[in-house]
């Protein structure tokens, strides 16, 4: 079974038992959080689509860790202007594992 859950302006294909890395969340490890369903399907060929949200459809995982991601570099450069910028991100996450789709 597949959901397409919406979280941090973001929309995530999940299933059971999957790990994904979200934008940061504000609940701790081992807390459980529920997301709301786009786009449940399953594998028979039966698919239902939200408008936006499914009233009767949630996603439920459990916050495994919190942590940054690698170091993007950015470079702004404007040739024969004597300009060089250079800058890092690194972006917080948070880890979920998808525990129950229903």
């Amino acid at each position: 079974m597949h959901a397409v859950i919406f979280t941090g302006g973001k929309q995530y294909k999940v299933t059971q038992g999957e790990l994904i890395k979200l934008e940061k969340l504000s609940a701790d490890v081992g807390d459980a959080v529920e997301f709301p369903v786009l786009l449940l399907a399953d594998g028979a060929g039966s698919l239902k689509v939200g408008t936006p949200y499914l009233v009767d459809a949630r996603v439920k995982a459990s916050v495994v860790e919190h942590g940054r991601h690698d170091k993007i570099k950015i470079i702004k450069f404007r040739r024969r202007k004597h300009h060089l910028k250079r800058m890092g991100h690194r972006q917080h996450y948070t880890a979920v594992r998808i525990t129950e789709i229903s």
